[in-house]
């Protein structure tokens, strides 16, 4: 059963979620050349202290592991939940997916967008600005009386004409309490089908979209996802609220 959302708890999820969009927000203009991706950690990690807000990843359990950073930051063909390492510095022409989760009084919010950092490719700006379309097309299909599949159909809709793979093995997902709650969104589907989408459920939408096939390896850190071609991807990502009228994206500052 997918949680609906009382009037006092998306008051605490609007506040969390804030909270996590000026966080990424502050890393964002961080990501240069010659910058570790630890340094890029500790920044998130100081910038949550500052808004009274915990990491939602640090220690965050998988089977016999948990995560030791307190952000994911992945780079180039680094789909998700790359490990941040001091070993790891930022070099011109690398793309940089940057997740951040904050937890408070027991709610989560969870955002995640892609940095380039310069010179890129011209086929490498094009992946980023079609996965960031293909999050608000799915976004703009998040709304009451809708299903699950339609949020993503969106996206499949949007990148298929490009010839993109569309990661299928990590999806987006419900968000509140868990981090991680119904319903799975995958990022491709049959449209008018899933869960019929009621207000009051927050969901956090992810196109996570490469620009080769769409296979994937996990790295030896049992965390890091990687794409089996070598070939860079894309992650872009809100947490959103189903209304009475059009979604509330919900990890923005203002």
């Amino acid at each position: 059963m997918i949680p609906i959302k009382t009037a006092a708890e998306i008051a605490i999820m609007r506040e969390v979620c804030l909270a996590a969009a000026i966080v990424l927000s502050r890393m964002v203009p961080l990501v240069r050349a010659g910058v570790t991706t630890q340094e890029l950690d500790v920044a998130g990690r100081d910038f949550m202290k500052e808004l009274g807000v915990e990491s939602g990843s640090y220690n965050y359990k998988h089977g016999r592991l948990r995560f030791p950073a307190h952000t994911c930051i992945s780079v180039n063909d680094e789909v998700v939940h790359g490990v941040p390492s001091p070993c790891r510095a930022i070099q011109p022409g690398d793309v940089v997916s940057l997740d951040v989760v904050v937890r408070k009084k027991g709610f989560s919010g969870d955002n995640a967008c892609t940095v380039l950092v310069e010179p890129v490719s011209t086929e490498v700006r094009a992946l980023c600005e079609t996965t960031r379309e293909a999050l608000y097309a799915a976004i703009d299909q998040a709304r009451a009386g809708n299903r699950v599949h339609d949020i993503s159909h969106a996206v499949q809709r949007h990148v298929r004409f490009a010839n993109y793979g569309i990661v299928e093995e990590y999806v987006g997902h419900g968000i509140g309490r868990d981090l991680h709650e119904a319903p799975q969104i995958p990022n491709f589907g049959k449209p008018g089908t899933g869960a019929l989408l009621r207000p009051g459920m927050t969901l956090a939408v992810e196109p996570m979209i490469t620009l080769g096939a769409a296979d994937i390896v996990l790295a030896a850190d049992g965390w890091t996802v990687r794409t089996k071609d070598g070939k860079p991807a894309a992650h872009y990502e809100h947490t959103i609220l189903i209304t009475e009228g059009p979604p509330e994206i919900l990890t923005v500052t203002g």
